[in-house]
């Protein structure tokens, strides 16, 4: 008998050593679990996702600059959406065709949120609010701003005086909150925006720079007290974290395109092709974002020349606006040899075949010619302005405007 009690017990051991185990690897689960939702950052880090936040300068109640901020931990690279306030959606709050920002309001940001995940077809993860008086605040928490000013600003007005010296300049907080607020009635609104989105990643550039910082209990108490956002303080500081890692002078910064029309006594913004194209244009950025490349073409921007190879009068100029949106720089256009091409056609000359093909994706092009690189070919030189673009684009009448349709 004592031999089947022997079994008995070590049959009761195992099960016990079993239990326990499992008994462990369910805390260990619960614990990682616990561990990511207090740590969401540390969360899409492990879980290799794209962090996207949402920043907004403000002014009077009302968006000055509104820059959606796409950051991958894994590559430590970014993208910048710009959102101007007149883009025109049909907004589901008010069930009209208005103004994004006609549905910002200071003290519900989650409808403005929303609209803008809607047009962009994304997640935001973190949003991030200063208005003008903060914001300069922070700017001298930051210990200044680092800003370019390509050429001397100088306006004496009877109600403001602009003041801005030409060349790399570091702006403090009262400068800060001039720079980003005002527009005058003779200039461009082009210059305007392109002004706050220097200024835009001049901040973030900061943020880096001055991450350490920003760790002393007394200036983190003071600095984060001045954004509005739904994030606690320790969250906020791990995102800064990673931001400190991200090589601002490489991030490309876009904004949504579209068609201008009036529409009840305002102008309004409206997307290309119906907001689908600028929602290709996010997939196709956060495809770049997240690409591990080898070699030199990792960050690099290609260079593109369009040639019109049909009868429709501007095509490449149109062609044009389309790749820039995709954050490729299109160095010249013009018109083809020929004005009867059938089949559009991609000559490539930058020696990587998966980023032509990627470029090739865009428009639905899998015509492409291949042709040797400038710097293996022998008797190249500065003056062969042949292969000046690494990529040519042969516009035929199967491009119907936004992509190539298979006959």
């Amino acid at each position: 008998m004592r031999p089947k009690k022997t079994r008995v017990m070590k049959f009761d051991a195992s099960i016990f050593l079993l239990g326990l185990i499992v008994v462990l690897l369910g805390g260990g689960v619960f614990v990682t679990i616990g561990a990511l939702r207090a740590d969401p950052i540390e969360g899409a880090v492990t879980r290799d996702r794209v962090i996207n936040s949402l920043f907004v300068f403000e002014g009077a109640g009302k968006p000055l600059g509104t820059y959606v901020f796409m950051y991958y931990p894994g590559t430590k690279r970014a993208a910048v959406f710009d959102i101007p306030g007149e883009v025109g959606l049909i907004l589901q709050r008010i069930n009209r065709v208005d103004r994004i920002d006609a549905v910002y309001d200071p003290q519900k940001i989650a409808t403005f949120e929303n609209e803008i995940e809607r047009l962009l077809d994304i997640d935001i993860g973190y949003t991030f609010v200063l208005n003008a008086e903060n914001l300069g605040k922070a700017v001298d928490l930051l210990e200044g701003v680092e800003i370019f000013i390509p050429s001397p600003v100088e306006i004496y007005a009877e109600d403001r005086t602009v003041l801005f010296p030409f060349g790399l300049t570091r702006l403090d907080g009262d400068k800060s909150q001039l720079y980003i607020t005002y527009e005058l009635s003779f200039e461009n609104p082009e210059v305007v925006t392109f002004r706050r989105q220097r200024f835009f990643l001049g901040f973030i550039k900061r943020l880096g720079e001055q991450n350490e910082v920003l760790k002393n209990p007394i200036v983190a108490q003071t600095y984060h007290s001045l954004f509005k956002s739904g994030s606690s303080q320790r969250v906020r500081t791990r995102l800064f974290d990673e931001y400190a890692g991200v090589d601002v002078e490489r991030v490309s910064i876009q904004s949504v395109g579209g068609n201008v029309r009036e529409v009840s006594g305002k102008t309004l913004l409206f997307p290309y092709y119906d907001g689908n194209l600028i929602k290709d244009i996010v997939r196709q950025t956060l495809t770049g974002l997240t690409r591990q490349t080898e070699g030199g073409f990792t960050d690099r921007v290609f260079t593109v020349e369009i040639l019109n190879g049909t009868a429709t009068v501007g095509l490449a100029g149109r062609t044009a606006e389309l790749l820039r949106g995709f954050g490729y720089e299109v160095i010249s256009i013009g018109n083809a040899d020929r004005s009867d091409y059938d089949a559009t056609v991609i000559i490539d000359r930058s020696g990587n075949e998966n980023m032509v093909r990627t470029f090739g994706d865009i428009i639905k092009c899998k015509n492409i010619r291949f042709e040797q690189p400038l710097e293996i070919l022998e008797d190249a030189t500065i003056q062969n302005f042949e292969y000046r673009s690494d990529f040519i684009l042969i516009i035929g009448n199967d491009f119907k405007g936004r992509y190539v349709e298979e006959n």
